[in-house]
């Protein structure tokens, strides 16, 4: 589980759209999955298992999104004051991050899973619990969305 931890927090600020409601998701999603590990079946991918937990327990909060974030960088990515290019590339994750926000919820959730964590169309379905062919075109149209939200930010 503690391999999982900053995958669960970059989704989990995803989902909730700024850094501290994300670390108090995670941590739900930990508790939850440590009271509950004996469901979990062995031989299965735990990071679905708990991305399933994490994403019931944010629908069953019903957290909206209302701020802005940083999706997309790790604390120790390495993009700090001083490193090179690093104002650009910090003007530019935040435009996307803006971008992110303004997505549906469910085109956001399938954008995040699929292209930021890189699960394959079926895992990230199942993770949602949704038909293939249905997180496919939410992908689409929120890929579509954003390269159109960041056309418009250029």
């Amino acid at each position: 589980m503690l391999a999982l931890l900053p995958r669960l927090r970059r989704f989990a600020i995803g989902l909730c759209g700024n850094a501290s409601d994300g670390d108090d998701l995670c941590q739900m999603t930990l508790e939850r999955a440590l009271a509950n590990r004996s469901r979990w079946e062995e031989g299965t991918r735990l990071d679905s298992w708990m991305y399933r937990i994490m994403r019931n327990i944010w629908i069953d909060e019903g957290r909206k999104v209302t701020r802005s974030m940083q999706t997309f960088v790790a604390e120790d990515a390495g993009l700090g004051v001083g490193g090179e290019g690093a104002q650009e590339a910090s003007v530019e994750l935040g435009n996307v991050d803006r971008a992110m926000q303004k997505l549906p919820e469910d085109q956001r959730e399938a954008v995040l899973l699929v292209m930021v964590e890189g699960y394959a169309y079926k895992e990230a379905a199942e993770i949602v619990g949704c038909p293939v062919g249905t997180l496919n075109s939410r992908l689409v149209r929120g890929r579509d969305a954003l390269m159109a939200i960041l056309g418009e930010a250029s």
